[in-house]
């Protein structure tokens, strides 16, 4: 049996070889992501698995199918770079990963704290030997009211661990999780907007939440506002998030993701000219702390996310049936 793995970072190499070796098939190994102008390279494979850079939509997906594959698994845990529709119409079963949430929860955790303690300024300054202290007051996480958008597994361990520091916790989340009550209260997203100090977002990306943060709901948030996203960029509508930090209604910013990343974020380009205008001026901002979709990158979740994709593969080529399987 033939597989097929596109986007495999250096990171993933070796714990994909122990798992070619111990079940034994051929692997078809490429760092670059799966495109119309590549996809002939998967002739005679049955199974594919990819990140998140390979947009497998219905053209794309087309093309796999007709050199042979039959299963298909990306190695995270959003799948919106797949056309499922599409997949299930070819005949392709789709499933995707999941890993420990500490790693995001960490990560967001992080960003606030970055924020709230004005870090990134501090840093400027500090690398031109200003050691000033003005404009660079900061606030204790203890004095917030931080509501948590999405309380799935990473959204109610950020939950937990927010606890810890003794704040106010809001939630929203259309399937309540009685778990995460533990540590803070449900509320509806108008109220939650209008209360919070932050806002941190953990909700998967569907039709129905993209652009969830946009002109209308700023306007109902506080001045000064702090936004976390550590989920999916069109989450946000950037245009209005922009606006918003030019006003100063959004007082800070944390980013791990953004719209139109693809492309771009885990790749080098250094030398090259990018095409993502509004990326290239929100960075810009002393308040704006942005970096390239790592939240999960530890090496507990890569190994995870690796054998998780290709053991489910395995499976499914195998006939079983998936927990979570999408399509």
């Amino acid at each position: 049996m033939k597989i097929g793995i596109f986007e495999v970072r250096e990171d993933e190499a070796a714990c994909l070889r122990q798992i070619q070796e111990e079940l034994g098939f051929e692997a078809l190994i490429r760092p670059e992501p799966l495109t119309l102008e590549n996809v002939g390279l998967l002739e005679g494979c049955q199974g594919l698995s990819t990140l998140g850079q390979s947009q497998l939509n219905r053209e794309l997906l087309s093309k796999v199918r007709a050199q042979g594959v039959t299963c298909l698994t990306t190695r995270t845990i959003g799948y919106n770079h797949i056309d499922l529709k599409a997949a299930k119409s070819l005949g392709i079963r789709v499933c995707n990963v999941s890993y420990g949430p500490e790693s995001v929860a960490d990560y967001t955790i992080m960003l606030l704290l970055m924020l709230l303690r004005n870090y990134k300024p501090a840093l400027y300054r500090q690398n031109v030997n200003d050691y000033s202290l003005t404009g660079l007051e900061g606030r204790q996480v203890k004095s917030l009211t931080v509501g948590v958008v999405g309380t799935g597994r990473i959204g109610m361990k950020v939950m937990e661990e927010l606890s810890g520091f003794g704040c106010r916790i809001l939630a929203y989340d259309p399937h309540p999780n009685e778990r995460a009550k533990q540590y803070g209260s449900y509320v509806p997203l108008e109220q939650l907007w209008r209360e919070c100090d932050c806002i941190t977002l953990h909700a998967p990306l569907t039709p129905e939440n993209h652009h969830l943060v946009n002109q209308k709901t700023l306007a109902c948030m506080k001045d000064g506002v702090i936004l976390l996203n550590c989920a999916r960029g069109p989450l946000m509508d950037t245009e209005a998030v922009i606006q918003a930090v030019e006003e100063q209604k959004i007082g800070r910013l944390g980013m791990d993701v953004i719209e139109e990343e693809e492309g771009i974020y885990h790749q080098d380009r250094r030398d090259d000219i990018l095409k993502n205008r509004r990326m290239a001026y929100l960075r810009q901002f002393p308040n704006v702390v942005m970096t390239q979709h790592m939240a999960f990158y530890t090496q507990e979740a890569v190994q995870s996310m690796v054998e998780g994709g290709i053991h489910n593969l395995w499976g499914m080529l195998q006939g079983e049936t998936i927990p979570g399987q999408l399509c």
